[in-house]
C-alpha cells in the first residue's frame, strides 16, 4: 500500500519552460536599451533553446547569446544575475498541483520533494509555489551532496519519511534522472510525460497531469 509520494520539482510541479519564457520576454523589455536591435521573440527563443529545459548553465547561455547577437561582453553577467534575481517571481504551479497535493495530504500520505539544484534557488521555488506547508521533506542535491539519479538521494528521502521503497511512489519528468533513478532505488516510478524527453527505459507508469494520482490512490485503497 502506498504511504508516501515523492516529487521532482522542475517540470513536475511547475512549468519551468513557461516560467523561463515569461522571464526572458520580461527581461528583453527591461534591457530594451541594449537589446533593442534583437527581436524579442528571437531573443527569447534562443535563450530557451540554450537553456535546454534547465540543463544549460545560465552564465554560459548568456555569454553565448551576447556573442551571437554582437552585444557588449559586459552584458552577459548582468543578464545572468538578472535571471536569478527575477526567476522565482515567474514560477507558478501547474493548475492541478495545489489541490492534488492538498487532497493527497488530507488522505494521510507523506509528501516530499527531491530535486537537483542549489538550495538558494530551489527552496524559494517551493515557497513561491505555495505548497511548502503540504510537503514533509525537501531534499536539494546541493545540500545533500549527492544528485539524482544516485540511489542515495532517494533512499535518504525514504529514511526521512520513515517508509520503505515499496511504500513510496516517485513522480518526475526526466526519464533518466527521475524515473530510471527512482526505479533503480526500488521506488515505484511514475513519469510525468513531456514531449521534449523520450520515454524512460525502466518499468514505470505515466501520467499527463497529477490529477491521475488521485484515481490511482483510490484503486490501491
Amino acid at each position: 500500500m502506498v504511504k508516501g509520494i515523492l516529487f521532482d520539482l522542475d517540470g513536475t510541479l511547475f512549468d519551468r519552460d513557461a516560467a523561463v519564457g515569461q522571464l526572458v520576454f520580461d527581461q528583453h523589455v527591461r534591457f530594451a536599451s541594449v537589446l533593442a536591435d534583437v527581436p524579442r521573440d528571437v531573443y527569447a527563443a534562443r535563450v530557451l533553446e540554450l537553456d535546454a529545459h534547465g540543463y544549460g548553465d545560465k552564465a554560459d547561455i548568456y555569454r553565448q547569446v551576447v556573442r551571437e547577437f554582437a552585444l557588449p561582453d559586459s552584458l552577459a553577467p548582468q543578464l545572468t544575475a538578472d535571471f536569478w534575481r527575477k526567476y522565482h517571481a515567474f514560477c507558478r504551479p501547474f493548475p492541478e498541483v495545489p489541490s492534488v497535493l492538498a487532497a493527497l495530504s488530507s488522505q494521510g500520505l507523506k509528501l516530499g520533494v527531491v530535486t537537483n539544484g542549489s538550495v538558494q534557488i530551489q527552496e524559494p521555488v517551493v515557497s513561491e509555489l505555495g505548497i511548502a506547508k503540504l510537503i514533509s521533506v525537501i531534499l536539494v542535491s546541493e545540500r545533500e551532496g549527492v544528485r539524482k539519479p544516485h540511489p542515495e538521494l532517494f533512499h535518504r528521502a525514504l529514511r526521512m519519511l520513515d517508509l520503505r521503497p515499496d511504500e513510496v511512489w516517485f513522480v518526475g519528468d526526466h526519464p533518466q534522472v527521475d524515473v530510471d533513478g527512482a526505479a533503480a532505488a526500488g521506488l515505484s516510478a511514475i513519469w510525468r510525460r513531456t514531449p521534449h524527453w523520450p520515454a524512460p527505459t525502466s518499468l514505470h507508469r505515466q501520467l499527463e497531469t497529477l490529477d491521475e494520482l488521485l484515481v490511482w490512490i483510490q484503486c490501491t485503497a
